[in-house]
């Protein structure tokens, strides 16, 4: 069964504690989304209501996939540029799809989405993310059409001795 997705849904309290334990379960799965396991919701939710500001304030949209029974089961937060100079392309940032969900299709589905959901939103001409290195994540968001155009080597440090390229991806919206 596909994902249904919705951007900028009302946050109540299901939408709320459901991205948490999503971004929760992701980073306890060894998902590269700002976190390294093992974490609890408690280290979660600064980053999480971080993210809540930026959505209030505006700055940044979210894009949440529910699977069949309505559980948030993908997220990715879509990032406005505040530079005058920048304002025609947007960051997509904690892109995330459920562990329980691997393997069927939905990241596909994710940038899909979050593509349609750029497009739309007017005079944004690109999207760019950041990927860890040394995860192969940076294969799949090429092959979802997104170039690499940047590498910072050891950029991530993930644990002492284990630090990792912060790759720059980039999907152009108009030929």
């Amino acid at each position: 069964m596909p994902l249904t997705f919705e951007l900028d849904p009302r946050i109540d309290p299901a939408l709320r504690d459901g991205v948490l334990t999503l971004w929760t379960d992701v980073s306890n799965a060894g998902g590269s989304v700002g976190f390294v396991p093992p974490v609890t919701p408690d280290d979660i939710r600064p980053e999480w209501v971080k993210h809540l500001t930026a959505m209030a304030e505006g700055r940044t949209r979210l894009l949440v996939g529910r699977d069949e029974d309505g559980a948030v089961a993908a997220t990715a937060f879509v990032a406005y540029n505040t530079h005058r100079l920048m304002r025609h392309w947007v960051w997509l940032y904690t892109v995330m799809v459920h562990p329980r969900h691997q393997g069927k299709g939905y990241g596909r589905d994710l940038m899909a989405a979050a593509e349609t959901a750029v497009r739309r939103l007017g005079g944004i001409e690109a999207i760019r993310l950041t990927c860890r290195g040394g995860t192969g994540v940076d294969r799949f968001y090429a092959s979802c059409g997104y170039k690499e155009v940047g590498r910072v080597p050891d950029a991530i440090r993930v644990a002492d001795g284990d630090d990792r390229d912060d790759i720059i991806m980039y999907l152009p919206l108009t030929p």
